[in-house]
């Protein structure tokens, strides 16, 4: 039997037991094991993992691990430039995709206000989840830590939170999505990007009062609804305000 230090950091904590937590660990397995199967025996899925040192050298998650080695373990750190010590994947996601799973149906919804890719799955099981998360290449978001341990799953996102609000602003903060928030640019009913369109193309689709009121418009090139700049999108603008500590989007 032998032995391997772990110390994981930052929010990496949040999945081990209070014991454990910001501290050295001795982890006793069988050698030789990858790195991949340390971190998640004591309950760390490796989507929530960015950098892993070996005795301070940066590794992959099949990296072998031997009696005596010691293994600090980073989260993501998908705003900044981590590139010379990443070995998990080629690059960080800097353009981030999202495929959330059937119990957070409202967070991809508010995703797509924001202007995110974000599909949502909620009549499939955990294969294909995993499967369309790692073929279209999307951070899979959950609240099933099982599911993020999958070895197909790359990009993963674990939401602690059970409230929808609560959830947006812990993804916004956590992958720093601030700068790339885009408002409204995609349609929230199916997901797919919005495109100007003329008012007198239009102008049938509309409730009398915004026809009075609205000369600007938007319609979804998938699915054809209609939109402009309400009461939704002054709500979602001081929510953007909130989040990121800024002025509220134009």
């Amino acid at each position: 039997m032998a032995v391997a230090t772990l110390r994981f950091y930052e929010e990496l904590n949040d999945f081990l037991p209070h014991a454990l937590r910001r501290r050295d660990m001795a982890l006793r397995f069988e050698p030789p094991a990858p790195v991949r199967h340390l971190v998640e025996t004591v309950g760390v899925p490796h989507t929530e993992i960015e950098i892993v040192l070996r005795n301070g050298e940066s590794v992959g998650l099949e990296a072998r691990v031997e009696d005596g080695d010691r293994l600090a373990v980073y989260p993501a750190f998908e705003s900044f430039d981590v590139v010379p010590l990443l070995q998990l994947r080629a690059t960080p996601l800097r353009e981030p995709r999202f495929l959330a799973d059937a119990h957070l149906g409202r967070l991809a919804r508010d995703l797509r206000l924001l202007g995110f890719d974000a599909a949502f799955a909620n009549d499939v099981g955990d294969d294909e989840l995993a499967r369309r998360a790692a073929a279209e290449r999307r951070i899979l978001l959950t609240r099933d830590r099982q599911l993020l341990m999958r070895r197909e799953v790359t990009h993963g996102c674990y939401l602690r939170a059970a409230r929808p609000e609560e959830q947006l602003t812990y993804l916004v903060r956590r992958l720093q999505l601030c700068g790339l928030i885009r408002p409204f640019a995609r349609c929230t009913a199916c997901n797919t990007p919005v495109e100007p369109v003329a008012r007198s193309a239009v102008v049938a689709q509309l409730p009398p009062g915004v026809r009075r009121l609205h000369e600007r418009f938007w319609r979804c090139a998938g699915c054809g609804r209609v939109y402009w700049q309400g009461s939704h999108w002054r709500a979602m603008a001081g929510r953007i305000a909130r989040l990121c500590g800024g002025a509220a989007p134009k």
